[in-house]
């Protein structure tokens, strides 16, 4: 069963809610570093938490949200062994998992609607490089 660990600022919470909903319907294990929404967190600290998981084995994959995705992607990549993505639609996700192996997804917590949220998260989750 696939691990996979969630991270999130104070911007990402609401998109985070609705992630972790989408793990468990893809019957995946939720490893979850995410915050509630009225907790301040800095990007670069929830995106070495949750890298740190892949990076030491401990999930599969990784999805960080923030307000643009940007700081967390950014953040993500300096962490040895993490190759994170910062998708907008689900071909993004697609040929990141496909083509460059992406092992973390990182995405805009306001910028997204939920219906392209699903389809990004369900296709970087369910498509093998």
């Amino acid at each position: 069963m696939k691990r996979v660990a969630v991270a999130n600022d104070h911007r990402g919470h609401n998109a985070i809610e609705e992630i972790r909903a989408i793990i468990s319907q893809l019957e995946m294990t939720c490893v979850d570093y995410s915050i509630p929404g009225d907790q301040p967190a800095d990007y670069p600290d929830r995106a070495y938490v949750a890298g740190r998981a892949v990076a030491d084995n401990e999930a599969d994959i990784a999805i960080l949200v923030c307000g643009t995705g940007i700081g967390m992607s950014i953040a993500a990549n300096k962490i040895k062994g993490i190759r994170a993505a910062l998708c907008f639609d689900e071909l993004s996700a697609r040929l990141a998992r496909q083509h460059n192996d992406a092992n973390v997804l990182c995405l805009s917590g306001d910028l997204i609607g939920s219906n392209t949220l699903r389809k990004i998260v369900e296709t970087f989750l369910t498509t093998d490089f």
